[in-house]
């Protein structure tokens, strides 16, 4: 599992859809917000939590086709399927690598990105803990998206609109808790409602990534 995970690094960042991409779109959108909407403070300090959540689910798009398409093209996700470690843990691990390569670096460059849209200096320990807690559902959602997608010619559009529909439990409170944090009020609610998706989806999609793969390597 170990050298699987090492493995699945390495061609994350060698094919360009690890840390630099996710972050550069990121930046771009969180520096032409302001552009867009004007730059006044009070209006960016409003839209911050969810144009920061919007920024970090779109950034983590980039990169699922990716995920199993490499895998598919060069003949090593048959052999996969046919290993000892089971496809649920192949799901996991795939899942556990996007999130390492594209949600971490994401979650740990939000406050600084926070500051170009004004965010609220109560806000930012609860983006910090909503994008920890939330990033990994994205990664999990997409890793089961990218394998009901693979071997399809120009999946990444059908991929987008399979997945984006999954993803808006987790905007929702995900931007909700750092609205209540920069309001002043309890985001205890919407964290633990965040976290139940992320383990609901920890829980049951490595089942469901599985399954799909199996039909689609037939």
């Amino acid at each position: 599992m170990i050298a699987l995970l090492r493995r699945d690094l390495r061609l994350a960042i060698r094919a360009g859809g690890g840390f630099g991409l996710g972050l550069a779109f990121f930046l771009i959108v969180v520096v032409l917000v302001p552009f867009g909407v004007g730059p006044e403070t009070a209006l960016l300090q409003r839209i911050a939590p969810g144009m920061l959540w919007v920024a970090s689910l779109l950034a983590a798009l980039l990169s699922l086709d990716r995920i199993f398409a490499l895998d598919f093209e060069d003949g090593s996700l048959p052999l996969l399927a046919t290993s000892p470690l089971p496809l649920e843990a192949v799901g996991l691990i795939k899942a556990l690598a996007h999130w390492m390569t594209t949600g971490l670096p994401l979650t740990i460059a939000a406050p600084a990105l926070g500051f170009l849209l004004s965010l609220a200096p109560d806000a930012y320990p609860f983006l910090l803990l909503s994008l920890l807690i939330g990033t990994p559902a994205l990664s999990m959602i997409g890793t089961f998206g990218a394998a009901l997608t693979v071997g399809l010619r120009r999946g990444g559009l059908l991929l987008s609109l399979l997945v984006l529909p999954l993803y808006v439990p987790t905007l929702i409170f995900g931007a909700e808790a750092v609205r209540r944090g920069a309001d002043g009020l309890d985001p205890t609610g919407a964290l633990l409602l965040l976290g139940g998706i992320t383990a609901g989806c920890f829980a049951l999609l490595p089942f469901a990534t599985a399954a799909v793969l199996r039909i689609n390597l037939r």
